[in-house]
């Protein structure tokens, strides 16, 4: 089923790939769709409660990189290390290694990033720019304090 109005915006994310693609950045696209793909093979093989939790970040020099959104995935996922290598080789990428990084999830689209200053916070950069020889850090305190 099909809502209306959408096939104007599944077309949108298709003509940006194409335009990028022309742009020179091919061999990137064609990378990060391989890597999407192995990512996707990798996981079925992973415990359902941690598949969401992880994402392969890179394969290549004889190790996959993972990432985690918390330090507790990353110690599950480097329990299953040995069947995530032989996946991947029976893939044919020839890993001997797996590195896991935590990568905390980028904020959700509309969420404020932090709270706006408040007047005394903004009085005291001030006060404190005033006070401060040095031009540059004087020139950063008062663009903070001027964050609204």
């Amino acid at each position: 089923m099909r809502l209306k109005g959408t096939a104007k915006a599944d077309a949108a994310p298709i003509s940006a790939l194409a335009a990028a693609e022309g742009a020179g950045l091919g061999r990137i696209i064609t990378r990060a769709r391989q890597l999407a793909a192995l990512d996707d093979r990798l996981r079925r093989g992973l415990p359902e409660v941690l598949q969401p939790h992880c994402r392969l970040g890179n394969a290549g020099s004889g190790r996959l990189v993972y990432l985690v959104d918390a330090p507790v995935w990353g110690t599950l996922l480097r329990q299953h290390a040995r069947a995530l290598l032989d996946a991947a080789a029976t893939a044919g990428i020839q890993a001997g290694a797996l590195t896991v990084k935590v990568s905390p999830p980028p904020p959700e689209a509309g969420a404020k990033a932090s709270k706006p200053l408040s007047q005394a916070t903004r009085d005291a950069l001030r006060n404190t720019a005033e006070s401060v020889a040095d031009p540059a850090l004087r020139a950063q305190l008062l663009r903070l304090a001027s964050m609204a």
